[in-house]
């Protein structure tokens, strides 16, 4: 994007790529559908990004949501907006988008040049001057963008590279942390459910007594612990220094709402009913009324109820643990999965230290940053790569004019 930008504001473009293709991150997104960005307000925007979303103001009006969908349908690639206002290639396949955004980088006359990796920019009088490649080659020029990508799915190319170079011409950079990513249970028995979704819960993620988030969704449990939707967006939220030296945060809690259509009086009542007809059966046959059999069947022991207990031994305070355990299920994560495995990197370059209107860095003249390198990112949903999206475009348009 900051290519076809650049070329178009009359700048002669060449992007050095250090993978065999252009936009290998690209086809993997949106497991291989590309969720190319969400069709919503600025202001819709900008409440889905937790980090410095103001810094993106000057980007998003520059090019928008839906300059992006116009984009893609003005040059052959028709667009598909779904549920949630996630924007797809009609077609679903990513490799359609990379495919448009490469050729209209080649109608400017942008020049590829593969297998490329960088080893650095060279910097002359405080003004960017030129780049080194990893095989000696010096190629002159007074505009350069970083747009290496952060370092997840390090497999595509990712590897940090960004943050070195930066890091060498002065820049600082945040912690460097997974976000969107799965968490590993403390416990078992939620790896025990591997492969089960639930639908339709609330989860909330506090801290003491403050919520960091809260939201009705979906989420999925795995063989490490737990993902899905909510899990991956709960990951965002999560403070930086968590889960601490000691390998704790005594006052961090994740708490699952599996009922959040009903509220505690109304569940109450519900329970007891099927308590009173369940007569003989034993509780753990009679919740999967409930909730699924799976979880159901180990759910008494979660309450810390005999699980082969039947409906009418069932006391007043056992059914009190029953109904705090179904609107507050405590799940006990211990660390984020690996940032390999993080849709993307949070933390990165400060944006105090980039020009917001401009993308220029503050550091060096001539040197302008964009995408994932910067400290900013966002939900799911099309958002980060929307804002990869327009702070290459507007990064591409201040450096070449």
């Amino acid at each position: 994007m900051a290519a076809i930008f650049a070329g178009r504001a009359g700048a002669a473009v060449t992007v050095l790529e250090k993978n065999e293709k252009p936009g290998k991150k690209l086809y993997i997104t949106g497991k291989g559908r590309c969720n190319v960005t969400n069709d919503c307000t600025l202001e819709e925007f900008l409440r889905e990004v937790p980090r410095n979303p103001r810094f993106l103001y000057s980007a998003l009006n520059f090019f928008s949501p839906q300059d992006m969908i116009a984009l893609l349908e003005e040059n052959g690639c028709p667009v598909e907006v779904q549920r949630g206002r996630r924007a797809y290639p009609r077609s679903m396949k990513a490799s359609d988008v990379t495919k448009t955004l490469v050729s209209l980088c080649r109608g400017q006359g942008v020049q590829f040049r593969l297998n490329s990796p960088v080893e650095s920019i060279q910097v002359k009088d405080g003004a960017a001057s030129g780049v080194l490649l990893k095989d000696g080659t010096l190629l002159q020029a007074d505009r350069i963008i970083l747009a290496s990508g952060g370092l997840s799915y390090p497999a595509t190319g990712s590897t940090g590279d960004g943050y070195r170079m930066a890091r060498e011409l002065g820049h600082s950079v945040t912690p460097l942390l997974p976000s969107l990513v799965g968490l590993e249970s403390a416990e078992l028995w939620p790896r025990s459910l591997q492969g089960l979704s639930l639908k339709n819960v609330r989860l909330t993620l506090r801290q003491g007594k403050k919520n960091l988030y809260s939201e009705l969704g979906e989420m999925l449990f795995t063989h490490f612990g737990f993902s899905g939707p909510l899990i991956l967006e709960a990951s965002c939220h999560l403070p930086e220094d968590w889960p601490g030296e000691d390998g704790k945060s005594k006052d961090l809690n994740l708490e699952l709402d599996l009922k959040p259509g009903l509220t505690r009086d109304q569940l109450d009542a519900r329970l007891l009913r099927d308590l009173e007809n369940g007569g003989k059966k034993q509780l753990r046959n009679l919740l999967p009324g409930l909730l699924p059999a799976r979880l159901g069947e180990i759910f008494p022991e979660l309450c810390g109820i005999p699980e082969h207990l039947s409906c009418s031994q069932v006391t007043a305070g056992q059914r009190e643990s029953l109904l705090n355990h179904l609107k507050s299920l405590p799940l006990k994560p211990k660390s984020r999965r690996p940032i390999a495995e993080a849709v993307v990197t949070r933390g990165g370059i400060p944006v105090k230290e980039v020009s917001p209107g401009t993308m220029e860095s503050r550091i060096i003249s001539g040197l302008y940053l964009a995408g994932e390198i910067l400290d900013v990112d966002a939900h799911t949903g099309g958002y980060n790569l929307q804002t990869a999206f327009a702070t290459g475009a507007l990064a591409g348009h201040s450096a070449g004019i």
